[in-house]
């Protein structure tokens, strides 16, 4: 069965759409079957990738709230082994629709469920909010990444973003677990940057990845035309961070880890 990551910031801004286009793209390319799940209303994975938000006939709202099989909506990508279901404004409303749902917080663990046998990975591209459809991603997920800018206020609001997911671990997903968090938009020539690379390994000691995304031209570029970092721009100092962070998971896959996050 596919392990079931998100990737989760209540802060805007921090690189989490890219990451999660990016982390599936080359977890496809070294050979693993992999979907990626745009569960952000603005649908910027799913543009990032190509699809024209204004044609789609479904999305993931279809769903999570129609009920739709999610095999109907899945779309393919350039990259072998690289599928993903679709976000579109619809999910703006599926955030108050789902407040009158029953078992309104695994509406996204009951999708997933359908189609979890047929990939490696599933990763989760999350809203910048703490609302029902994170709560969705964090209920359906085994493990969480956590993008964190390396620019001032970096720790800002990670606090709340930690009490939700222990919420989550208590009263709905017991098995959750934080898998780490990656630091973006790196800039090693300011000297701030290095400082929060620093207070973010002490705050989270062993539970940072090795690998660091640097502030990119090429990365912010490549949404634009539709593609991925690979297939925009494959020799770029965003792609080989990329490219290192999906054999940094792909090998954690590979030992039989049993720590256990603490802040």
């Amino acid at each position: 069965m596919a392990k079931i990551i998100s990737l989760v910031n209540q802060k805007g801004g921090v690189g989490k759409t890219t990451s999660a286009i990016n982390l599936a793209t080359y977890l496809a390319a070294a050979g693993r079957f992999v979907l990626l799940v745009d569960l952000d209303p603005q649908g910027n994975a799913s543009s990032g990738l190509g699809i024209n938000l204004s044609k789609l006939e479904k999305n993931l709202y279809h769903s999570m709230i129609i009920g739709e099989h999610p095999s109907k909506i899945i779309l393919r990508t350039e990259t072998l082994g690289h599928d993903i279901i679709p976000a579109s404004q619809d999910l703006a409303g599926a955030g108050i629709e789902l407040v009158h749902m029953d078992n309104r917080e695994f509406r996204l663990y009951n999708v997933l469920r359908e189609i979890r046998t047929n990939y490696d990975y599933i990763i989760i591209d999350s809203p910048p909010s703490l609302g029902l459809l994170t709560i969705n991603g964090l209920v359906a997920s085994d493990e969480v990444i956590i993008p964190v800018q390396t620019e001032y206020f970096a720790l800002e609001g990670l606090s709340q973003l930690l009490n939700t997911i222990d919420l989550v671990k208590e009263n709905l997903q017991p098995d959750l677990k934080i898998m780490g968090a990656l630091l973006t938009m790196y800039d090693k020539r300011n000297r701030l940057a290095r400082q929060v690379i620093k207070e973010v390994r002490d705050h989270f000691p062993g539970f940072v990845f090795d690998s660091v995304v640097p502030r990119s031209v090429r990365l912010a570029e490549a949404p634009g035309f539709g593609k991925s970092i690979l297939g925009f721009d494959q020799f770029s100092k965003g792609a080989r961070a990329y490219k290192n962070l999906a054999r940094e998971i792909i090998g954690m896959e590979k030992k039989s880890s049993n720590k256990s996050f603490t802040v």
